[in-house]
């Protein structure tokens, strides 16, 4: 009886959520982790708290240690030093058996599906559910429920080289989901996928989040990734987080030189990208002006020029909508004027909530 009291107190430990000081409840918290090969340090003394119930990005370019970061997070691998907790429990020393019961609750997919050739997709949905035991009767309902959610109720008995990459990526999201997951990481799930099946595989997780109030981690090296799905985000560089916060803040105010970078190449220095902006000059401009909600819709430049007397010459510009909801402009522009009188129009776009970027010019 003992036994069992403190395996149902555990249980019950392990289920609270603990607020942070703004009512947040957290459900996994990375304290100074560290994990290097050789003489590559690939997460270099990274700290987060990823809060329950939403879709957290985490994006880097190649190299920046995302992928390791995920393996430390969701169990794969243990750092060299720091700690992972789960709802304030700590799970990165935890003992072989508790580890494993631990990681059943962690679901992955992954950019290259990792589905079995030799199962059709029902089996691959199953095969979770069957190396935990589960009754073959439990196992079929599960099954068929998930097929349903992710829209393949009528392809389960079809064989993997039959279904397209988004009909492949659904059976994997359906299989991470089969063990009914707190934890869902993405590893570059949409990378491998077209635009039109990116779209659609990004609302299926998000209606899957909404349905089943899961903490979704997408690890991504689209920026466009992170302003459809994502809530918070931070962006790595070099193994470190340079910047972390709300998606809609990262994109109105970035402050780091990889975040506006990813912003340069997402709203439109691209060729053929679809979120290109409309562009009236092959030249770019000296400064980048951020506009965010409703702003967007205020003629601020039109007001500055009457106050001043001083113009602007608009080389490009756009607006992109962040989470489906909160509206983020982008002008690349030139001011007229001395640097005096540039530094006083800089000073009033501020006052007036646009966030502006001076370009380093070689």
């Amino acid at each position: 009886m003992l036994h069992l009291f403190k395996n149902h107190l555990s249980s019950m430990m392990v289920s609270i959520r603990f607020m942070n000081m703004e009512g947040i409840y957290m459900q996994i918290r990375l304290k100074n982790l560290k994990r290097s090969y050789g003489s590559l340090h690939a997460v270099n003394g990274i700290s987060l708290s990823i809060p329950s119930n939403l879709i957290y990005g985490i994006i880097g370019k190649s190299g920046a240690g995302k992928s390791t970061l995920v393996r430390l997070i969701s169990l794969l691998e243990k750092p060299d030093d720091g700690e992972v907790y789960f709802d304030e429990l700590r799970v990165d020393n935890l003992a072989k058996e508790e580890l494993i019961r631990r990681r059943r609750r962690v679901g992955m997919i992954f950019q290259n599906f990792n589905l079995f050739s030799s199962r059709n997709a029902a089996q691959n949905v199953a095969y979770p559910l069957e190396i935990i035991g589960t009754p073959k009767g439990e196992i079929k309902a599960r099954v068929a429920e998930l097929l349903e959610l992710v829209g393949l109720g009528d392809r389960g008995k079809a064989p993997i080289s039959t279904l397209s990459g988004g009909q492949k990526q659904r059976v994997a999201i359906a299989r991470a989901l089969a063990c009914n997951p707190d934890i869902l990481f993405c590893d570059e799930a949409t990378s491998a996928l077209d635009p039109q099946t990116t779209h659609s595989i990004l609302a299926l997780l998000k209606e899957i989040q909404r349905k089943m109030g899961l903490t979704i981690v997408m690890i991504t090296h689209q920026m466009e990734v992170v302003r459809d799905v994502c809530d918070r985000v931070a962006v790595l560089d070099d193994g470190r987080v340079v910047e972390e916060g709300p998606v809609t803040d990262i994109f109105a105010k970035p402050k780091s030189d990889v975040t506006k970078e990813f912003l340069s190449h997402l709203v439109g220095t691209d060729a053929g990208s679809e979120e290109q902006m409309v562009q009236w000059s092959s030249k770019r401009g000296a400064y980048i002006l951020r506009f965010r909600g409703v702003t967007t819709d205020q003629p601020i430049l039109s007001q500055i020029t009457r106050e001043t007397g001083i113009d602007f010459n608009i080389r490009a510009g756009g607006v992109q909508k962040v989470g489906g909801e909160v509206e983020i402009g982008t002008l690349i522009v030139d001011i007229q004027g001395s640097e005096e009188e540039q530094e006083s129009v800089v000073a009033r776009l501020r006052e007036l909530g646009v966030h502006v970027e001076k370009e380093e010019r070689p």
